[in-house]
């Protein structure tokens, strides 16, 4: 799988991606989409697909449960790996609750039984694409968290982590060797860098950043 995300126009419209072996489902699933305006990329293997897929496209992938070779939820675990999860519908023709265990485990956002009329795919994909979109604001948030997070030098992140794991300043000072003045210092100069108006608020940028806190203040 390639690996830089690719970017996306604010108006470009979202993609079903369809990977199944059987060439008449596929061009049925995709004559449907593209009748209700979708836009369709369709792959007759879970390999074709992983091949060309590029992550950060905002969309959805619907993979049949019993493809040759990689399989459906090994597709699914192999996009979840790969650290480009993408919200996945499992279409299965006899697959039972076991199989749809499975899928679900592997983070499938929904498993359904073939026959399935247009209205509830549509539906079902509408449904997949909010996650995609949820998915896709978070990322941008964890990015900006980040940059924010990055501001600060080592000594104030050092002093932040210790903060949000509920230590006083006077703790922080004894720990590290320097004044509590000191210590007060780097959190005044900590909250004007990242922005937040309270520890809260702080907690949760560290959190959104992917920091370790091991206790958010009240």
């Amino acid at each position: 799988m390639a690996t830089g995300a690719t970017i996306i126009r604010a108006c470009e419209p979202p993609t079903v991606f369809i990977v199944d072996d059987d060439d008449l489902v596929r061009e049925t699933l995709r004559a449907i989409l593209e009748d209700d305006g979708r836009k369709v990329r369709d792959f007759a293997t879970g390999e074709e697909f992983i091949e060309r897929y590029r992550p950060g496209i905002d969309g959805c992938l619907l993979a049949d449960a019993h493809l040759p070779g990689m399989d459906g939820v090994e597709l699914l675990r192999r996009l979840k790996d790969s650290g480009a999860p993408l919200p996945t519908i499992i279409i299965t023709g006899h697959g039972g609750v076991p199989m749809a265990v499975e899928a679900m485990r592997a983070g499938a956002e929904d498993v359904i039984e073939k026959p399935i009329g247009t209205k509830e795919l549509l539906a079902r994909i509408d449904q997949a694409l909010v996650t995609s979109r949820r998915n896709r604001r978070r990322a941008r948030g964890r990015t900006v968290a980040a940059g924010q997070i990055a501001r600060l030098t080592p000594r104030q992140q050092q002093i932040m982590e210790m903060v949000l794991a509920g230590a006083p300043s006077k703790n922080i000072a004894a720990d590290l060797g320097i004044s509590q003045r000191t210590v007060e210092n780097h959190r005044a100069v900590i909250m004007r860098k990242t922005g937040a108006k309270s520890l809260p608020e702080l907690a949760r940028l560290a959190l959104a950043a992917a920091w370790e806190v091991s206790e958010i203040p009240e």
